[in-house]
């Protein structure tokens, strides 16, 4: 039992990443119907951001608090990871809006390879590790639970209930989900569509961004790949908690967690992203709107 628990606190700690990248992917096709594919890299992008900031912060300052050194990663990274999805948005995503559906997918694959190559050129092709940040580890019943964990999921829980209060209850929020259910209605009403869609591609980065942090502090190493498998499992996440719908892009990420690290303890861990897409697979057959997600109603 005291393993089973160890390895349930480990799934939701790596769900809790996964959930952070999946919010992204759930709201830019939640307001604009496109997957933006460089959502992955822009993670990615997040976590050598915070590296180089760490880095720099150690080497200037020496004994900083690792408490502050967190702070300003995380800061740094956030704003990084927002200027360049807005600039993304801009440049990429909205001259190509009102074109075939195929056109804005084609150019977030492009986005993606461009902004992976950037940083295999940049910072190198090889592994990058950080010194361990946090170290604390507590033990209670032979279970073991590191303080990188607790901070993960609480940092986590903060930012989800932020931004669920920000779409649920503030009038950027209703101008999201007005824009979500009928951008001309909601451009007639006086909405700033285009404004609109480029904070939401901010709030996605900056979430991208923390879950890249997080990344790099739980596994103490990145590298310029690091942003397509977990980019593939969020965007799992999001299709199985159900596209566009926030809770279950948590939801799904947890999921996702729960299933790779239950796989990895009791079979063979060759097999993980197997067993992880198959059971997407086996969902959604059963349910292609995913747990969460609405049915698609066709405007006629």
């Amino acid at each position: 039992m005291e393993y089973f628990i160890q390895q349930l606190i480990n799934g939701l700690t790596l769900g809790s990443i996964y959930g952070l990248i999946a919010i992204g992917y759930t709201m830019v096709y939640g307001i604009i119907g496109m997957i933006n594919f460089a959502h992955g890299d822009i993670f990615m992008l997040g976590g050598f951001a915070g590296l180089i900031v760490y880095l720099l912060i150690m080497t200037v300052f020496g004994g900083a608090p690792i408490a502050v050194a967190l702070l300003c990663m995380l800061i740094v990274a956030m704003v990084t990871t927002s200027l360049w999805n807005w600039s993304i948005e801009r440049v990429a995503y909205r001259p190509l809006r009102g074109s075939f559906r195929l056109a804005p997918l084609i150019t977030a694959i492009g986005v993606s390879i461009a902004l992976s190559n950037f940083i295999q050129v940049t910072q190198g092709p090889r592994n990058k590790p950080i010194p361990q940040m946090v170290n604390s580890v507590y033990t209670i019943q032979g279970i073991s639970i590191s303080l990188k964990q607790i901070v993960i999921v609480v940092i986590t829980v903060a930012l989800l209930a932020a931004f669920w209060y920000i779409v649920e209850k503030t009038p950027l929020g209703r101008a999201q989900r007005a824009t979500e259910q009928d951008r001309k209605m909601a451009a007639l009403l006086g909405i700033d569509v285009d404004r609109t869609i480029s904070i939401t591609f901010v709030m996605g980065a900056a979430l991208a961004a923390v879950a890249g942090t997080m990344f790099l502090m739980y596994y103490g190493v990145i590298v310029f790949t690091d942003g397509f498998v977990p980019g593939v499992k969020a965007f799992t996440a999001a299709v199985l908690g159900g596209i566009g719908s926030l809770p279950g892009a948590v939801i799904g990420g947890l999921l996702i967690g729960l299933i790779e690290s239950l796989w990895s303890a009791y079979f063979t861990i060759a097999y993980k992203d197997v067993a992880t897409f198959a059971i997407l697979a086996f969902v959604l057959i059963f349910k292609p709107s995913g747990l969460l997600g609405r049915p698609e109603v066709e405007k006629v």
